[in-house]
C-alpha cells in the first residue's frame, strides 16, 4: 500500500460563512431569513414592484396633463423628422437660425396648404355633395329594402327616430360642448406644438445637455449614445411612415378619382393621416371612401375602392414597410399590436399615433444602453449621432469659438 508523506501540517478548512453573508456583499448586516434564495428573491421582487409602482405612477401623471405631453411627443416626432433638412443647410453654410426658420416655415406652409386646400374643396362643392347625397340615400333605401336581406320601412323609420332623438337631446348638446371644447384644445395643443418645435431646432442639444446633466458622469457618454441612436431611429421611422402612407393615399386617390368619387382629395389626405397608425390606421380611413363612393356612385364603384384598398394594404406591409423600414423598425407585429392597444387604451387616438414611435425609440435605448448594439451610422441625409434634432447646435458653436 503506497504511502505519501505530508511536508507539513494540512491546511485547514476554510471557516463557512454565516448566513447573512451568503448573499453577497449587500446581504451582510440583514438578518439570515433575508440571506438565502427565498430571501434575495423577496428583495428582488419588492424592488420591482417599487419600480413598476413608479412607472404606473409616472403614466398616470402625465396622461392627466395631455394638453403638455401630447404637443411635447408630437414636437419631438417632428424634429427628429425634419432635422436632416436643417442639417442638410447648415453644411451647406445656412446659419443655424436661417436653416432652422426655413424648414419650420416650409413644413407649416406644406400642412396650412394642405388644409386650406381641402377646406376649401369642401366648401366649393357643398351645394352639389348635399344633392348627390339625397340622391345616394335614396340609392342605398332601395337596396335596402329590395337586397337579399331586406330592410323595412318601420325599421328604417325607426332608426331615424332614434337618431332625431339623440340628436335633440341633451346628451348630444352635451357632446357638442365637449367637442367645442376638444376643438379649442386641439387649437392650443397645435400653437404649443408649433413652438416647441421651433426651440427644440434651434435648442435641442442645449436641451438635451441640461437634461443628461442630471445624470452621474459616469453614465452620461452612454446617454448621449442612446439618445443620438433614438434620435435616428426616431426619425427614419417617421420618414418611413410617412413615405407608406403617401403612397396608400396616391393609390387611393387616384382609384377614386378614376372613378369620379367625390371628395377625392380631402379622402386621400384623411388616408394619408390614417397610414401614420400602423397595421389599422390606413385601412380604417379608407373605409370612409368605401361609404363615401356606395352614397354617392353606387355599390359597384364602392366595391373597386375596397379592391384597391385590399390591394394598397397589401402592398403595404409586404413591400413597402420592410423596404423602407426594415432596418428601423425592428420590433415583431405582435409588439405593435400591444402597444397600439395600450397606446389607444390611455390615450386614444393619439395614443395610437404616438405608441409605435415611442415603442420603437424606448427598445432601441434600452438596446444601446444595455451593451445589445450601439449607435448606427445613419443613413444618408440623416443626422449623424450626436446630430439629433437640434444637432448641429456644436457648429455653430465651434464657428462662435472660431
Amino acid at each position: 500500500m503506497a504511502h505519501t508523506e505530508s511536508n507539513g501540517p494540512a491546511d485547514p478548512l476554510p471557516p463557512l460563512a454565516p448566513a447573512a453573508s451568503r448573499g453577497g456583499r449587500w446581504a451582510q448586516g440583514l438578518p439570515a431569513i433575508w440571506g438565502d434564495a427565498w430571501g434575495r428573491s423577496a428583495i428582488r421582487s419588492a424592488q420591482a414592484l417599487l419600480v413598476l409602482t413608479l412607472v404606473a405612477v409616472v403614466i398616470w401623471a402625465l396622461t392627466r396633463v395631455p394638453l403638455v405631453l401630447t404637443p411635447i411627443m408630437l414636437a419631438l416626432i417632428l424634429a427628429s423628422a425634419i432635422s436632416p433638412m436643417v442639417h442638410w443647410l447648415a453644411r451647406h453654410r445656412w446659419p443655424r437660425t436661417v436653416a432652422v426658420l426655413t424648414s419650420f416655415v416650409a413644413i407649416l406652409a406644406v400642412f396650412g396648404g394642405v388644409i386650406t386646400g381641402v377646406v376649401f374643396l369642401i366648401r366649393s362643392q357643398s351645394k352639389d355633395l348635399v344633392s348627390q347625397a339625397d340622391i345616394g340615400i335614396d340609392r342605398l333605401h332601395g337596396l335596402l329594402v329590395q337586397g337579399p336581406y331586406p330592410v323595412t320601412d318601420a325599421q328604417i323609420n325607426s332608426i331615424r327616430d332614434a337618431l332625431q332623438k339623440f340628436i335633440l337631446s341633451a346628451t348630444f348638446g352635451n357632446e357638442a360642448l365637449t367637442g367645442l371644447r376638444v376643438a379649442a384644445e386641439v387649437a392650443v395643443g397645435a400653437v404649443l406644438m408649433a413652438v416647441i418645435l421651433f426651440f427644440l431646432l434651434k435648442d435641442g442639444e442645449k436641451i438635451r445637455n441640461f437634461l443628461l446633466g442630471f445624470l452621474p458622469p459616469a453614465q452620461r457618454t452612454k446617454a448621449h449614445a442612446a439618445a443620438d441612436h433614438g434620435a435616428v431611429v426616431l426619425g427614419g421611422y417617421v420618414r418611413g411612415t410617412a413615405l407608406v402612407a403617401l403612397t396608400d393615399a396616391v393609390i387611393i386617390g387616384v382609384a377614386l378619382a378614376i372613378m369620379r368619387v367625390p371628395l377625392t382629395l380631402p379622402l386621400a389626405v384623411f388616408v394619408f393621416i390614417g397610414g401614420f397608425i400602423p397595421i389599422v390606421g390606413a385601412t380604417a380611413a379608407g373605409t370612409l371612401a368605401v361609404v363615401v363612393a356606395l352614397i354617392f356612385n353606387g355599390p359597384v364603384p364602392a366595391l373597386g375602392v375596397v379592391i384597391v384598398l385590399i390591394g394598397a394594404n397589401q402592398l403595404e406591409h409586404h413591400v413597402l414597410q420592410p423596404f423602407l423600414m426594415g432596418k428601423v423598425l425592428r420590433i415583431h407585429g405582435l409588439a405593435i399590436l400591444l402597444a397600439l392597444a395600450a397606446g389607444t387604451t390611455l390615450a386614444g387616438l393619439v395614443g395610437a399615433l404616438l405608441a409605435v414611435p415611442l415603442t420603437a425609440v424606448g427598445w432601441s435605448i434600452i438596446k444601446v444602453w444595455t451593451g445589445r448594439t450601439t449607435a448606427a451610422a445613419p443613413s444618408p441625409g440623416t443626422p449623424a449621432p450626436g446630430a439629433g434634432p437640434a444637432a448641429d447646435s456644436r457648429e455653430t458653436a465651434a464657428g462662435v469659438q472660431e
